[in-house]
C-alpha cells in the first residue's frame, strides 16, 4: 500500500511519522513545495526505522506528483494558517486555490485514490477537493471530528480521572465553535457520561472542545499538530486496513439529516472503499437546532468561495 502526504509541515510530518512508525503502509511519499523540506523530513523518520524498528519506506519530494503515483490514499494538509491582518475570506480564497491544484495533480497520478482532507477552512476545502476531483462523495472527506472528539474525550478524561481509553463519543456539525458534541451519545466504559458527571462540568468541557483549536494557538502562537496528524493517520489506517471504524468525518450530505449540498461532520463507516455508509442518529430538536447552526455557517463559507470562484 502507498500513501501521499502533501504538504509536509508540522501536521504532515506528524501523519507521515505515524503512519510509517505503525507499518500502516509500505511506503509513505511527503510532498511541498519548499526545496528539500519534504526530503529532509522524509529522511529524519526513515532513519528512525532502525530505532523503533519498522519497515515503511519514507520519501519526500519537491513538487513533483508524479513520484506519488498509484497512491492508495492521499492527505492533504497543505495551505496557509490564518497570519494578522487577513481576513476569513483571504484565507479561503489563497487556501482553496491550494488544495483545488493539489486535487489535480494527485487526481492525474491516482485516479483511484481515496483523499483526506486536512486543511483549513476544513469543511470549506473538502468542498473544494470534492468538486474539483469530480470522485464520488464516499471518497472524498475532511478530517475534524476525530481531532474534535479526540479533544473531548482527552478533557473528559481528565475531569473524570480515567483513562482517555474508555471513553467514546459522538461528534457532529463543523469544524470550530459550531460544532455539535452530543453528550447523549457519550460513554465510559458503557455508562453514560451524563451519571458520572455534573451538568455545568460537563458543558464547561462542550464550550472548551469547541474553542480547542484557538486555546492551542494562543499558548503556543500557531495552530496544533500532534492530534491532528495523528488523527488523520487513523483515518489512513481505517481505510487501509479495511477497519470498517465509526468514526465523525466531514462529507456531502445529500439528504442525510434533511439537508442537502452542504459538507458536514457526521458518523461514518470507514473502510477500503472510503466512507461505506453514513449513520444516521435520532437527534432530539436541540440536537437538530445546533446542527442547523452549524450547516448555516458552513454554507455561509461554501457561498463565500462560490462567489469568489464567479469572480474570478
Amino acid at each position: 500500500m502507498k500513501v501521499t502526504v502533501v504538504g509536509a509541515g508540522n501536521v504532515g510530518a506528524t501523519c507521515a511519522d505515524v503512519l510509517a512508525y505503525r507499518e500502516i503502509a509500505n511506503e509513505v511519499v511527503l510532498v511541498d513545495i519548499k526545496e528539500g523540506f519534504a526530503e529532509g523530513k522524509a529522511l529524519d523518520i526513515w532513519q528512525k526505522a532502525p530505532i523503533n524498528l519498522y519497515d515503511t519506506r519514507t520519501v519526500g519530494v519537491t513538487n513533483d506528483y508524479s513520484k506519488t503515483a498509484g497512491s492508495d490514499v492521499v492527505v492533504i494538509t497543505s495551505g496557509l494558517p490564518r497570519k494578522p491582518g487577513m481576513t476569513r475570506d483571504d484565507l479561503i480564497s489563497t487556501n482553496a486555490g491550494i488544495v483545488q491544484s493539489v486535487t489535480e495533480n494527485i487526481v492525474k497520478h491516482s485516479p483511484d485514490a481515496i483523499i483526506i482532507v486536512v486543511s483549513n477552512p476544513l469543511d470549506v476545502m473538502t468542498y473544494a477537493a470534492h468538486i474539483t476531483s469530480k470522485l464520488p462523495r464516499t471518497k472524498v472527506m475532511g478530517m475534524a471530528g476525530i481531532l474534535d472528539t479526540a479533544r473531548y474525550r482527552a478533557f473528559l478524561a481528565e475531569a473524570l480521572n480515567v483513562s482517555p481509553k474508555d471513553i467514546q463519543a459522538v461528534l457532529m456539525g463543523g469544524h470550530g465553535d459550531t460544532m455539535v458534541p452530543l453528550p447523549r451519545y457519550t460513554t465510559v466504559g458503557g455508562i453514560p457520561v451524563t451519571e458520572l458527571i455534573e451538568e455545568d462540568k460537563l458543558n464547561a468541557i462542550v464550550d472548551r472542545t469547541k474553542n480547542g483549536g484557538g486555546e492551542l494557538v494562543k499558548l503556543m502562537g500557531t495552530s496544533a499538530w500532534y492530534a491532528p496528524g495523528s488523527a488523520a493517520a487513523q483515518m489512513v489506517e481505517a481505510i487501509v486496513r479495511d477497519q470498517r471504524r465509526v468514526f465523525p468525518v466531514c462529507v456531502k450530505l445529500e439528504g442525510e439529516y434533511g439537508i442537502d449540498g452542504v459538507y458536514l461532520g457526521v458518523p461514518v463507516i470507514l473502510g477500503k472503499n472510503g466512507i461505506e455508509k453514513i449513520i444516521e442518529l435520532q437527534l432530539n430538536e436541540d440536537e437538530k437546532q445546533l446542527l442547523e447552526t452549524s450547516r448555516g455557517h458552513v454554507k455561509e463559507v461554501m457561498d463565500a468561495l462560490d462567489n469568489m470562484s464567479s469572480k474570478a
